[in-house]
């Protein structure tokens, strides 16, 4: 009896170790500029208009064996929104939208992480304009591997919509734009 304990503790070490060596913690390659944090959102319902945050940074941990496990923690600077027209990029930038003097910062810190399939559900709280709120990224795993220059890399795209007014965001540009749009893709570097 007392070998058959001794042999289950030892397995179950084992296997607790596999399992711990596979997370593992990546930063994101800002310097090579393979991450991106854009937003898309309706104008007046006309057409499409993007943006991107050219400042942040963010990490995460990923365990493909153990998603609950995983975890994302990202911080921009709002004043960084670039949407190719310095105007309106000053414009939003203002309080009827980001309020970036005020609130200079924006953040995301995962509070779940489950896999449907090949894909992920990121659940995390979102702090925008003052306000945090949860909301759910749909995210995938582009791919990993090894990289040209000795290190490990792992890839993920994630998208997810906000509301404005959740947000405190209440200028309304019309019923076609109460909702943006984010995108995400970023690379990151195993520490």
């Amino acid at each position: 009896m007392l070998k058959k304990t001794l042999l289950a503790l030892g397995a179950v070490s084992v296997l607790s170790a596999s399992v711990m060596a596979n997370a593992a913690d990546y930063k994101f390659d800002k310097e090579g500029q393979h991450a991106f944090v854009q937003f898309r959102i309706q104008h007046l319902g006309y057409s499409w208009l993007y943006g991107t945050f050219k400042d942040f940074d963010g990490t995460f941990t990923f365990d493909e064996a153990n998603p609950a496990a995983d975890k994302v923690s990202v911080t921009l600077n709002t004043a960084s929104l670039d949407t190719n027209h310095a105007e309106r990029d000053k414009h939003i930038r203002s309080a009827d939208f980001l309020n970036s003097a005020k609130f200079p910062q924006a953040t995301f810190t995962s509070t779940a992480v489950k896999k449907e399939g090949k894909e992920y559900k990121i659940t995390g709280d979102l702090t925008l304009n003052g306000v945090t709120k949860p909301i759910t990224l749909d995210a995938k795993l582009l791919g990993e591997g090894k990289d040209p220059w000795g290190g490990y890399r792992a890839g993920f795209e994630a998208s997810g919509n906000i509301v404005l007014k959740e947000f405190n965001i209440s200028k309304d540009l019309g019923p076609a734009s109460q909702t943006a749009e984010l995108i995400i893709s970023v690379e990151g570097v195993r520490q």
